[in-house]
């Protein structure tokens, strides 16, 4: 039987974090850029439904998508990769499959059969696999199994992977195994054991790897690249060395040396070319070779963990690259800033960006720093609440609304300049009730956003519960904060803006899940460039 869509599934063996969402999103760019059309897709073995209500301390970033999903931060990478719009179809948790099938024996369709992970668990999960190539949307759908071989979360996963295997045939499904080898300095050897365990297991689970993918430290010789796929029942041009690489952006390129893109298109039955990868690597050559250094404050409370901040730390890449400068990102706990340290700890910066949060716990930190830029015509840029905290700033100095406050902190404050959304006070449950997704927003004429997105209507991402109270609406405007960003749904204040600041912008949404290699986001492009002037005066 022929099919339209091809599946590859990468696995990961030995340890967590060796990058397989890395080199899903490279070997992805590596066949777009060949004229195939790509989408990839994230299965998490963990039982909540999504991450709208983990910790970042736990999962680091919560990734939203047009569509208002809350999503797997690796969907971020899937889409700064590729420059292509994932959706909930593109994250499938334990949760959401256990949901599904539960809700399906309630209603009766299982006709009262004895619901079991074989067939009905892992029927629901190849059903949500193949959901994307339905509609014959992509030609090759890449699917990233969280965890490692072996973890009883992944196995009914993996199981899954087995039976596509065997019923759609092997030209049409390839597995990618990422695992790793790692060196022992003292016998100052390659140790290629971890990797054919992790192979075995995956095999005793039914299922043979087709690619191995080795992440190390150091060149694998021929003789291991020999040995390995002697063991571990591969061609020898199927063990891929991933050598670690400065920046996630080389992987591509380093797949590519490699030849992953062939021996997987080979595998699948399908023509390979040479990728047109020049727009890529014009951005990693003005990446890799800045004209000047820019130092940016990144202020926030989950500063412990940069993951909790990727799609930020990522789009300064991006808008660094445009404005060729190197963006030197210095993180800062908003607990320890204070009116006696404030001056000293934003000394020599060129830009300040307050981060997004939830809670109260560190934002008088945040109103500090954003106090002092304002004073101090310091490049400022707010995202969620920290557009919010500087709505309260300005109400508390400049409107000498000394009380005003969030009803998110304080629900007694007496100005409460940001309060909870009408729609979201009866809410009680927590989990993907927050205004999620793309929302329209007009922008006014001649302000400095306009200016920026070059255009009236924008759509951007959201993720929040509280909004700027437009019952102070006036007052702030008349003293000179301006709402320059309007939901053209709700009417709601989306962007502040201050007239006589060099640059001073707050966003209600969240622009950094937006920015891409190829499309960098215009207000960090813009922030960067006015952090740059800051530099030079």
């Amino acid at each position: 039987m022929s099919y339209n869509t091809k599946f590859i599934f990468v696995t990961g063996g030995v340890s967590s974090s060796l990058g397989k969402g890395i080199v899903a999103a490279s070997l992805a760019k590596l066949l777009q850029a060949q004229g195939y059309r790509v989408t990839i897709q994230k299965l998490d073995p963990y039982i909540n439904i999504d991450p709208g209500t983990l910790n970042p301390y736990e999962h680091g970033e919560c990734y939203v998508t047009n569509d208002g999903a809350e999503t797997d931060l690796d969907l971020g990478h899937y889409e700064r990769f590729l420059n292509v719009a994932t959706s909930q179809a593109n994250n499938i948790t334990t949760g959401r499959i256990y949901q599904s099938v539960i809700n399906k024996e309630r209603k009766g369709e299982y006709l009262g059969k004895t619901v079991q992970v074989i067939p009905h668990i892992t029927d629901e999960i190849k059903e949500s696999i193949q959901y994307l190539a339905n509609n014959n949307e992509y030609d090759i759908i890449i699917t990233e199994i969280g965890g490692t071989v072996g973890d009883i979360e992944s196995l009914p996963y993996i199981e899954s992977l087995r039976q596509m295997k065997w019923e759609m045939g092997e030209n049409n499904v390839v597995a990618i195994h990422l695992t790793l080898i790692p060196y022992l300095s003292a016998a100052k050897e390659l140790k290629t054991k971890p990797t054919q365990h992790s192979v075995k297991t995956l095999m005793e689970s039914g299922v043979q790897a087709d690619v191995l993918v080795c992440r190390t430290e150091h060149e694998i010789s021929d003789s291991i690249r020999d040995k390995l796929a002697r063991f571990c029942n591969v061609d020898t041009d199927c063990v891929i060395q991933s050598l670690d690489v400065k920046t996630i952006y080389d992987v591509p390129n380093h797949m590519l040396s490699e030849g992953l893109d062939k021996v997987v298109l080979k595998k699948l039955g399908l023509k390979s070319s040479k990728p047109d990868l020049s727009s890529w690597n014009q951005f990693l050559n003005k990446y890799k070779h800045p004209k000047r250094a820019v130092r940016i404050a990144l202020i926030g409370k989950y500063i412990e963990l940069q993951d909790s901040y990727k799609s930020i730390l990522e789009s300064f890449i991006h808008s660094g690259a445009v404005n060729e400068v190197r963006v030197e990102v210095i993180p800062i706990h908003s607990e320890h800033i204070n009116k006696d340290n404030i001056a000293e700890k934003l000394e020599n910066f060129n830009g300040v960006l307050v981060a997004p949060g939830f809670g109260g716990r560190g934002i008088e930190g945040k109103i500090e720093s954003i106090k002092h830029v304002r004073l101090n015509n310091i490049p400022f840029f707010g995202i969620c609440l920290g557009m919010q905290m500087a709505v309260i700033e300005f109400s508390r100095n400049i409107l000498k609304l000394d009380d005003a406050n969030s009803t998110e902190m304080d629900l007694k404050t007496k100005y409460p300049v940001i309060d909870i959304m009408d729609d979201q006070k009866k809410i009680i449950n927590k989990g993907g009730t927050m205004r999620l997704g793309s929302w329209e927003c007009k922008l006014k004429k001649n302000s400095l956003v306009s200016k920026i997105y070059n255009c009236d209507i924008i759509h951007e991402r959201h993720r929040h519960r509280y909004e700027f109270n437009s019952e102070y609406f006036k007052d702030i405007e008349e003293n000179g904060m301006f709402a320059t960003g309007i939901n053209s749904d709700t009417g709601l204040v989306e962007i502040i803006e201050l007239k006589n600041h060099p640059w001073f912008v707050g966003v209600q949404f969240h622009p950094e899940y937006k920015s891409t290699v190829l499309s960098p986001h215009p207000l960090f492009v813009s922030f960067i460039a006015a952090a740059t002037k800051h530099s030079n005066n």
